[in-house]
């Protein structure tokens, strides 16, 4: 198993009263600092809006910030912890990651959700949708990104949903990567979630799973790609882990990461808040995470 760090970006309140030039200076510093103590890959959420009520303090935009650190960065693999689909077209959004792919040399993911956060929906002017219809939207943008990440630069995209659709669309450049950027579906749902990471995705992202509800969930998402065909061992399952669960140092993080190691899970990605404070909390999580038998570099 493996471990990723989400980088400060003020989402969690973790710049309260920062100025902005501070906030982004502390944002690189830890982005480079957990490649330097062998985080696989460094995250970013995709919010307008702190949590859990909105608050007029910094929340940096995750494509252009994440654009940024693929700049400045070498070797750590970088992504969203997820998109929401309704925010960008999907045609766009496969072209941004593209492109970004480009900038850090074949190092991108692409996580990708169907969105929850009610009020940055209506501050933005998205309306909000029952869950229903915005996971309807996740499955056509899907098929969407899919069909413009494919193939090479001769390849164009078509696909024709109920909620998005491209007709002859060129992307070029194609993905450094192939035979594309890994897609990350994210989320728990277990009837359409489950199912759509089962034909879409490289890897399922759960949120906030214990290891005890891991562990219930590992055969029902067998069966959801034994239900097309699909042989379970080609789609990894990793968690994203809640900053309440992963903040404190110690025993108890030790063994939960253990737990989730021996379940088989892929690897893991969380937000210490206290990074954005001081050096010493990433070092600690990689400590915990060695001795709960994680891969670190």
């Amino acid at each position: 198993m493996r471990i990723g760090a989400i980088v400060p970006q003020g989402w969690t309140g973790e710049y309260d009263g920062w100025e902005t030039l501070d906030a982004w200076r502390r944002t690189t510093e830890v982005a480079r600092q957990a490649e330097r103590l062998g985080f696989e890959s460094i995250w970013l959420f995709d919010h307008f809006h702190t949590v859990p009520r909105p608050t007029d303090e910094i929340t940096f935009e995750s494509f252009s910030s994440l654009a940024a650190l693929a700049a400045l960065t070498e070797r750590v693999r970088l992504g969203h912890i997820v998109i929401c689909a309704a925010f960008r077209n999907p045609a766009l959004t496969a072209k941004m990651i593209a492109t970004m792919d480009a900038i850090s040399g074949g190092r991108m993911e692409l996580g990708i959700g169907a969105g929850w956060k009610r009020d940055e929906w209506l501050a933005y002017g998205y309306g909000f949708p029952e869950t229903k219809e915005r996971l309807a939207r996740l499955a056509d943008d899907l098929g969407v990104i899919t069909a413009m990440l494919a193939g090479d630069r001769h390849q164009h995209a078509t696909f024709d949903g109920h909620h998005s659709r491209v007709t002859d669309a060129r992307n070029v450049p194609k993905p450094v990567q192939r035979p594309r950027v890994p897609i990350m579906v994210g989320g728990n749902g277990p009837n359409v979630t489950w199912r759509l990471a089962a034909t879409y995705a490289d890897e399922l992202n759960l949120d906030g799973m214990s290891a005890v509800e891991v562990a219930e969930a590992l055969p029902v998402i067998r069966s959801r790609c034994e239900e097309i065909g699909r042989d379970p061992a080609t789609l990894p399952v990793s968690v994203h882990l809640w900053w309440g669960d992963i903040n404190e140092a110690g025993a108890a993080r030790i063994d939960y990461l253990a737990a989730l190691r021996e379940l088989g899970v892929s690897r893991v990605m969380g937000l210490v808040q206290a990074a954005a404070q001081t050096d010493e909390a990433l070092e600690s999580l990689v400590e915990d995470a060695r001795a709960a038998g994680v891969e670190v570099a």
